[in-house]
């Protein structure tokens, strides 16, 4: 007999039971419908990328973040050949495809739903193996394309019934326009830390583009830690050190001055910007065009309540260069964001040498579920079917197999109880899957040519009101007979009511 192995999981990366799953599905389905009602095509890309492809694309923390895969095809560990990674995001990969695939129609809009991996530590709603599903029209430099990806964004949110939520955008550009103001160099001279067991490190270059991945960090670690990153460094919770990036106090205390920059309007934070920036050579250019994404998006429906201008948000990837946005769920914001994306013009040039302009966002599928389950809002139902064929005579099984195939050639989905007996075992494996009607048909329904339909949650809901046994008996609460020849128009019926009852609440 081979070895015990114990059953466990990598830290990081879950299984999914079927509520779990039948939940992501559904959101899944929902995101597909209003990305596909905005004319987006479906596209599907290799888990497995050239590591030079995945490197490079993102900045340092993500190219730190992706986990190695070895090539059986190379002759050993220690000199491979071809060097493999698992994809942490589907942006790259996607600009890897319009660079190699030069017939395919400008703009092309395309939607991704896959998995991706990263190396980073585990965290509430943050693992290292989960759904990522994409939005993206490359070919287009003008910004309604950016306002356009801010409205699927909220229209999206919208559809999956998350509850309050605030779409948030800033620049890059804008970004950008802050170090001219800080003062900030394009390259730092960062010089590591020294410590009374080693002797001072060999100082290090880095761009002075890290500050917008530090401030991305904002919310996740505060403003302090965040400050202390921008200068000195600091020790985190676990006790590892967070290098700075050597800026001055003056620099960081212009920094703080404009992401201290907020209102409940956006036209009231363009005020605000404007003021600041007045002296800073191109921002006039920039401000005014996000007063032009603004007053789009205003026309459009979406106001200040669900689309704020936050000059604080910054994205973390290296590769944007023009707006940026996130959402946040307003009712879990420990979560973060659940929904992010931007600008990116010039990732494809990377590798075709042709510079495209790019814009999309990323929905969060596993954080964003993770989310609605905490504020009990996830879909509950496991089954996929809608009705459960009760056996309740045994030797009447091939017509309950008959029935069952009725219904699924009807276009209703059904399943056969194929488990133990008893009544009461049946109605209860349908209340845990959540099959929301179950049909009985035993012998006295059959002489009297009828079936009966029980609605799961009508009945639970009445049960819980009746006292009184006797009482229970004579209602069967949730429970209708119908004529056997008119079971499936009946039952249509009955689903159609339930699936509104359940969109009402």
């Amino acid at each position: 007999m081979a070895e015990r192995v114990e059953s466990r999981v990598f830290r990081g990366v879950r299984d999914l039971l079927p509520r779990e799953m039948a939940a992501r599905q559904w959101l899944i389905e929902r995101i597909r419908g209003v990305y596909e009602r905005y004319g987006f095509l479906p596209l599907e890309t290799p888990a497995l990328e050239h590591l030079d492809v995945l490197t490079g694309s993102a900045g340092d923390e993500a190219s730190q973040s992706i986990f190695r895969v070895r090539n059986p095809d190379d002759p050993s560990d220690e000199q491979p050949v071809d060097r493999l990674g698992l994809r942490f995001d589907l942006t790259v990969p996607l600009a890897r495809v319009v660079a190699q695939y030069r017939d395919l129609p400008r703009p092309f809009r395309r939607y991704q739903v896959s998995p991706v991996w990263r190396a980073d530590r585990p965290d509430r709603g943050r693992f290292r193996e989960f759904i990522q599903f994409d939005i993206d029209s490359v070919g287009v430099e003008s910004n309604v394309a950016d306002v356009e990806i801010m409205a699927a964004m909220c229209d999206t949110l919208s559809a999956l019934e998350v509850g309050p939520f605030r779409v948030r955008f800033s620049s890059r550009r804008i970004l950008n326009l802050l170090l001219r103001y800080a003062e900030i160099p394009d390259t730092l001279i960062v010089r590591p830390r020294r410590t009374a067991d080693s002797p001072p490190g060999e100082p290090v270059e880095r761009a002075g583009a890290d500050v917008f991945r530090v401030l991305d960090k904002l919310e996740k670690i505060g403003r302090d830690n965040v400050r202390l990153e921008l200068t000195t460094g600091y020790a985190d919770k676990s006790g590892d050190w967070v290098p700075g990036l050597g800026l001055s106090g003056e620099q960081v205390d212009r920094i703080d001055r404009f992401v201290s920059i907020q209102g409940d309007r956006r036209a009231e934070v363009l005020k605000q910007l404007s003021a600041l920036f007045a002296d800073v050579p191109g921002a006039a250019d920039e401000i005014e065009s996000l007063s032009d994404m603004s007053r789009q998006l205003e026309m459009l429906g979406y106001g200040d309540d669900r689309v704020a201008l936050d000059l604080s948000v910054a994205r973390g990837l290296a590769y944007y260069t023009g707006p940026v946005f996130e959402a946040i769920l307003l009712d879990a914001p420990q979560f973060g964001s659940v929904f992010g994306g931007g600008r990116y013009d010039e990732l494809v040039m990377r590798f075709s040498g042709e510079k495209l302009p790019a814009t999309g966002a990323s929905i969060g599928v596993d954080r964003l579920l993770a989310a609605l389950v905490h504020l009990d809002r996830a879909p509950k139902r496991t089954a996929a079917a809608q009705v459960l064929v009760a056996v309740v005579d045994r030797p009447m099984m091939d017509e309950y197999l008959a029935m069952t195939f009725e219904l699924r050639r009807a276009g209703i989905a059904a399943e056969l109880y194929l488990g133990g007996k008893g009544m009461g075992r049946q109605f209860k494996y349908a209340d845990q899957l959540g099959i929301p009607v179950v049909v009985v048909y035993g012998g006295n329904e059959k002489a009297r040519g009828i079936v009966v339909l029980k609605d799961m949650q009508a009945g639970l809901a009445r049960s819980a009101e009746i006292t009184d046994h006797q009482d229970w008996v004579r209602e069967r609460p949730g429970q209708t007979e119908v004529p056997h020849g008119e079971m499936i128009p009946a039952l249509r019926k009955l689903l159609g009511e339930i699936e509104g009852e359940t969109s009402k609440s």
